[in-house]
């Protein structure tokens, strides 16, 4: 089969103003950029907002293995699908980031003949969101230096700076570093660091604000440091809101664009599940409700983390509520769970499969812990098997599960018929309840040991000094009443990635902790987690080039 950017390369594209058509989307309603590209501009949410709702569909997986899962690619098909059906819906992803596309991830534009395009621009710079979001960070953190190297009137603390710089590539060489070398003039001599653009805060509190005057609001109460007093300071305090706002002026307005089968897909805010709250922006959900009857939107990485934050964060502050939940999972990936090697994983191996899907199984159970109804799909492949198949369906029908196979890589739409099917049944027949794990009142060392205990199955949490400290702080400061955004890593249901399956006897280790104030959540790093990763051995950039004519190769 060909590759995706080849695939993504040969497809016709429908010019994006017709693609917003479809959906009663005015060209003056649009901000183009060039023919296949789009902002949506304030003016239509003016228009569409005392519209009834859509229904919600929210896709996650199980953990990520090397075996591969394929969730925004059944986010991409099974929107495709609708369409196929002669539904009104439309799909909500989240901006891929450079860190893992030059990385080893590689893109985050779907797969096979389910994916969203022009699949080189979404993967690259697009519209420009996230050098704007790196910019008002460092914008930021400019300001911060120099308010203490031009006399310090707030009296901050070099000692306590919080903002971090941050930038949309994998470097491991900045995650600490020192800053102020060389004259008196250059600035005061301290350790600094660097996050991912994906894990800054101001990501984050782009895609949780409802419009400029919130985002404002959000900006002016990041706390960037301590004062001496141990006092926080903010960026209100550094006179830094506008000019950061207005940074960010255009990159507040959601994306619009098409999948192959032309579905429209609002593509907006890109935080990363392991390290931030890991959804799409509030902003395009809610638009993509108003403006269709289905919305497929999609969290990061595995329902641990990207649809655990989905529910008690982005639906918790935006007043969402999903009325079903697609959960991904592949006969290899639960094989592999089970103990098989990557390199064994096309042989049958039903004993194998039977002690992996306890991972399939404790993601279930989460999910259902929030009153929402769970269709479990597989994504397939060629070297799955008949017997597979029916044991995964049998045990996920017992569980209350619907359960469908998905070929949308290989098929595209029509490979998730299927799938389509048992959502709209679910929609229609299984009413949801929704409601979030743990209340505002709870207290944070509580809201973490729900979370972990609930959602990860782990006996008990534990603090350093320093997360103990931190915690107390926040607490102090008025910021108990937070949700919690748990950093732990991915690959695993505990903080240790090398434990598969459905980890038990285990204790979450919580090592620090620190508030968003402006994202309105506190966060716990867990584990060996970082928030700026680093390239492996061989990365995919190394396979990246572009040729005489400007056709890109070695894209995935």
């Amino acid at each position: 089969m060909k590759s995706d950017i080849e695939i993504a390369q040969e497809a016709v594209m429908k010019p994006i103003k017709e693609v917003a058509a479809a959906y009663g989307i005015a060209e003056d309603d649009l901000e183009l950029y060039g023919k296949y590209k789009a902002k949506l501009t304030d003016e239509l949410w003016e228009k569409i907002k005392d519209r009834p709702d859509g229904k919600l569909v929210l896709v996650t997986a199980i953990n990520p293995t090397p075996a591969g899962e394929g969730k925004t690619t059944t986010t991409v098909g099974l929107g495709e699908a609708f369409g196929r059906m002669g539904k009104n819906a439309i799909i909500a992803l989240r901006e891929p980031s450079l860190g893992p596309c030059f990385g080893i991830k590689g893109g985050a534009a779907g797969g096979g003949y389910a994916q969203v395009v022009p699949m080189e621009d979404l993967n690259l710079h697009f519209t420009g969101d996230f050098h704007a979001i790196t910019s008002a960070n460092n914008l930021l953190a400019a300001l911060l230096d120099n308010h203490i190297q031009q006399g310090n009137a707030l009296g901050i603390d070099p000692r306590q700076v919080l903002w971090k710089r941050c930038e949309d590539m994998n470097d491991r060489a900045l995650r600490n570093i020192v800053i102020g070398l060389g004259a008196k003039a250059d600035g005061m001599v301290r350790e600094d660091h660097f996050v991912i653009t994906v894990a800054s805060e101001i990501m984050a509190i782009l895609c949780l604000a409802d419009n400029m005057e919130d985002l404002k609001a959000r900006l002016g109460r990041i706390i960037v440091a301590y004062n001496f007093a141990g006092e926080p300071v903010t960026a209100d305090d550094l006179h830094a809101t506008g000019s950061m706002a207005a940074l960010l002026k255009d990159a507040l307005k959601p994306n619009l664009i098409q999948t192959l089968e032309h579905t429209g897909a609002l593509v907006h805010g890109g935080p990363f599940a392991n390290i931030a709250h890991g959804c799409n922006s509030v902003r395009a959900t809610r638009t993509a409700l108003k403006l269709c009857d289905i919305v497929v939107t999609e969290a990061g990485f595995g329902a641990d983390l990207g649809a655990e934050k989905f529910l008690d964060i982005k639906c918790r502050m935006a007043g969402l509520k999903p009325d079903a939940v697609v959960l991904v999972a592949t006969v290899r990936a639960l094989k592999y769970n089970g103990g098989v090697p990557k390199d064994r994983l096309a042989e049958e191996n039903l004993d194998a499969l039977k002690r992996g899907i306890v991972n399939l199984e404790k993601h279930i159970e989460n999910i259902q812990k929030y009153h929402v109804p769970v269709v479990v799909t597989l994504n397939s492949f060629i070297t799955d098997t008949e017997a597979e198949y029916a044991y995964i369906k049998r045990f996920c029908e017992e569980r209350g599960c619907d359960f469908a196979l998905s070929e949308v890589w290989a098929k595209g739409g029509e490979g998730g018929l299927a799938l389509a099917e048992r959502v709209l049944n679910t929609l229609e027949n299984k009413p949801g309840d929704f409601r979030v794990l743990y209340p505002d009142e709870m207290g944070l060392k509580d809201k973490i040991k729900t979370v972990a205990t609930e959602i990860y199955g782990a006996d008990d949490v534990s603090y350093s000094p320093a997360a103990s400290k931190a915690l107390k702080r926040i607490e102090e400061m008025g910021f108990g009443d937070l949700p919690v955004c748990m950093a732990k890593t991915q690959y695993s249901l505990s903080d240790d990635q090398t434990k598969l399956g459905r980890p038990a006897g285990f204790t979450i280790n919580v090592r620090d902790a620190y508030v968003s104030a402006g994202a309105g959540f506190v966060v716990a790093l867990t584990g060996s987690i970082m928030t700026m990763p680093g390239l492996p051995k061989k990365p995919a950039a190394e396979n990246i080039d572009v040729d005489k004519n400007g056709r890109i190769t070695g894209l995935f």
